[in-house]
């Protein structure tokens, strides 16, 4: 019981002083009203009051949980999408990507990471491009669907023991990127997506793409960012390596003044 009179903040110290031992904290709540000329409950109208006996609710509201993002090289697995030879002319910024992913399994060789690639219809579209070294590839798989959630990859996801992080990279941004993205936080893992590893053939389609995909949780980060973080420590004993491997990088590109 309150007394007559008594408003939303009133309903809300009697609601907490019956149930706070029960209730988190750190949640927002809204206060609702039993309408009985619609038999359902309706958000407080703005300037309730009590004027007579009534039934209402308190209801926790869902509310985002920010994703730390933080990686270590045992939880991590490096995805590679469809770095082709047919897509060199056609994809923006296709040498830099290149670069950069060659990068980035140069460091998960260093580090241990299991790195699976796919090529999207290669008997048409040509392999992996030269450039970048598959040697040590715990699965290289041809694939027709965009998303690179195939079978045999959340097999072999499922052989790698506290898998918690998928570092991503490769084209299309706003097509094979965005799908297996999507895709994959629908599984529960972390996403973090390589914006100087990741193009498409408009910079339209790729900006809105990592818009998007950034606002769902997903991470957007850079190549530099992700090995240093894998790294954590100057004492790491690859840290070393993973410098070198950072001051050989080519020229920045124009790529991250377009994320």
């Amino acid at each position: 019981s309150v007394p007559h009179g008594a408003g939303y903040e009133l309903l809300i110290q009697k609601f907490l002083s019956l149930y706070g031992d029960q209730i988190d904290m750190h949640r927002k709540f809204v206060v609702q009203l039993f309408a009985e000329e619609w038999s359902q409950y309706i958000d407080l109208p703005k300037g309730f009051v009590v004027s007579e006996r009534c039934k209402v609710r308190l209801v926790p509201l869902q509310t985002q949980i920010t994703t730390l993002g933080n990686l270590t090289p045992s939880s991590t697995v490096f995805f590679c999408c469809d770095m082709q030879e047919r897509f060199r002319p056609a994809i923006k910024y296709f040498g830099d990507i290149i670069s950069v992913g060659q990068r980035l399994l140069q460091g998960a060789r260093l580090l241990g990471i299991p790195v699976i690639v796919t090529e999207q219809y290669p008997k048409g579209l040509g392999s992996t491009v030269q450039e970048i070294d598959l040697t040590g590839a715990k699965l290289v798989l041809p694939k027709t669907k965009f998303s690179m959630v195939l079978p045999e990859v959340e097999a072999a996801l499922a052989e790698i023991p506290g898998v918690r992080s998928v570092v991503l990279f490769g084209v299309e941004t706003h097509v094979c990127i965005q799908q297996t993205a999507l895709e994959l936080i629908g599984r529960g893992l972390e996403v973090h997506i390589v914006a100087d590893a990741t193009s498409s053939r408009s910079m339209m389609d790729r900006m809105f793409a990592l818009e998007r995909l950034a606002r769902t949780g997903i991470i957007v980060t850079t190549s530099e960012a992700i090995l240093l973080q894998l790294v954590a420590d100057k004492e790491h004993p690859k840290f070393k390596e993973i410098q070198n491997l950072i001051k050989a990088s080519a020229p920045e590109s124009g790529l991250l003044s377009k994320v």
